[in-house]
């Protein structure tokens, strides 16, 4: 209770003072840690699902049923999370949750069954929803004390980790068993979790006046309330958009090379690779770019290219022509996510962050069955179109509703 008592102070007693940029230096550093890890962990537990698929003699609709485990948690546990941040704060949650991830990847290959695989991946989904919403909000408190629209760097930390992950756990594969992999995995997730937790715990970041709570005048029951739910929500959909390219990229990109453009096992793996690569360069200019052109701007211009790359993408003649168009659809979404959880999380707080988080993460629920749906009736390329249609969308709500990105990050 002292510890929530000089929280509570930090926040609501000096309100004209704002951390120097030196101080903040820690808890960024450990923030884009937790980042990384994220991605590192996650990764890790993608490239060992088809053995861990053989383990468990899972066919391929068991599997996808139990796979589904991931997002049901991550979805579910959202909205808890948010209220944790509110009740506890984000670093504490931010720390909780990426133990309970590095704990919870050693689970699935211990199971033996697709039903248990399925249980598993409910706590691993929990646990990596509640660490996206709660570093998030975090991220998001960071941004107002900084003064600078870094968020984007936050989430290129998360493609570097991803890509990493994927890359080790491509040369361990070989060599080790999955359940040793994650085991490796889990401990260097809990040893991140220990020194980043402990900088970020240390270090705490006030909220600055603008993102402290509401007045009572200003509480659910009145207009101004009601139009920042609403604003939420506009940046939630916003998200969904950028989410429902992600997910069918990683799921049908490569089938597309391969089985509409005769694309050999190599290029077709080549075309996710590039889409992953432009995401992590587009994230790591994001700043420079939401600093030079503002959040509005930033997103029209990310959904207008994604729209343009995606319809190249999945309408080129070859093979290499749908690598580039992929690679431009990877520049024009990279932002589009971490810009609207940023905002969501300006105008709603933790509470913002969950809600957004919860409809954009819909997206990747929403998008590969989407897609498999759309490509039995019409063929693949058709349905790979309605990425650029969700992008083309994105920027569409972010002009129409241009007024609400006018703040500095």
């Amino acid at each position: 209770m002292p510890t929530l008592n000089k929280m509570r102070r930090a926040l609501t007693g000096d309100r004209g003072s704002v951390p120097t940029v030196p101080r903040l230096t820690r808890p960024r550093i450990a923030l884009t840690a937790f980042f990384a890890m994220d991605g590192f962990l996650f990764a890790g537990w993608v490239v060992r699902i088809p053995a861990i698929k053989a383990q468990t003699g899972a066919g391929a609709g068991a599997l996808g049923l139990a796979l589904l485990g991931v997002s049901a948690g991550a979805v579910a546990f959202m909205m808890i999370a948010g209220r944790l941040c509110r009740r506890f704060g984000s670093p504490l949650v931010t720390v909780a949750a990426a133990a309970a991830l590095s704990l919870s990847i050693v689970l699935p290959p211990l199971t033996r069954s697709a039903t248990a695989l399925g249980l598993v991946l409910l706590v691993f989904g929990a646990a990596y929803g509640a660490l996206n919403v709660a570093m998030n909000s975090a991220a998001v408190a960071l941004i107002g004390a900084l003064r600078r629209p870094v968020m984007p760097g936050f989430h290129a930390a998360f493609s570097l980790g991803g890509m990493l992950g994927a890359g080790l756990g491509g040369l361990l594969a070989g060599g080790l068993s999955a359940t040793v992999h994650l085991l490796v995995l889990a401990v260097i997730g809990l040893l991140v979790t220990v020194v980043a937790g402990r900088a970020l715990c240390r270090h705490p970041v006030p909220e600055v006046p603008e993102r402290l709570p509401a007045p009572e005048g200003d509480r659910p029951g009145n207009g101004r309330a009601g139009r920042a739910r609403r604003l939420v929500l506009v940046f939630g959909l916003i998200a969904l958009c950028t989410a429902y390219g992600e997910g069918a990229m990683a799921d049908w990109g490569a089938l597309h090379l391969s089985q509409d453009l005769g694309a050999g096992p190599g290029t077709a793996a080549a075309g996710y690779a590039v889409f992953a690569l432009a995401m992590t360069v587009g994230r790591l200019s994001g700043t420079a770019v939401v600093q030079r052109f503002g959040a509005a701007r930033a997103l029209i211009a990310g959904g207008t290219t994604a729209t343009a790359g995606m319809l190249l993408g999945a309408l080129a003649p070859t093979a290499w022509w749908a690598c580039a168009g992929f690679a431009v659809a990877g520049l024009g979404l990279a932002n589009i996510f971490p810009i609207a959880l940023a905002r969501a999380g300006e105008t709603g707080g933790p509470d913002g962050v969950a809600v957004a988080s919860t409809v954009g993460y819909g997206g990747m629920l929403l998008g590969p069955p989407a897609i498999g749906f759309l490509a039995e009736a019409a063929g693949l390329p058709a349905a790979l179109t309605t990425v650029a249609l969700l992008a083309a969308l994105a920027a569409g709500i972010a002009y129409a509703t241009s007024g609400a990105h006018t703040g500095r990050t």
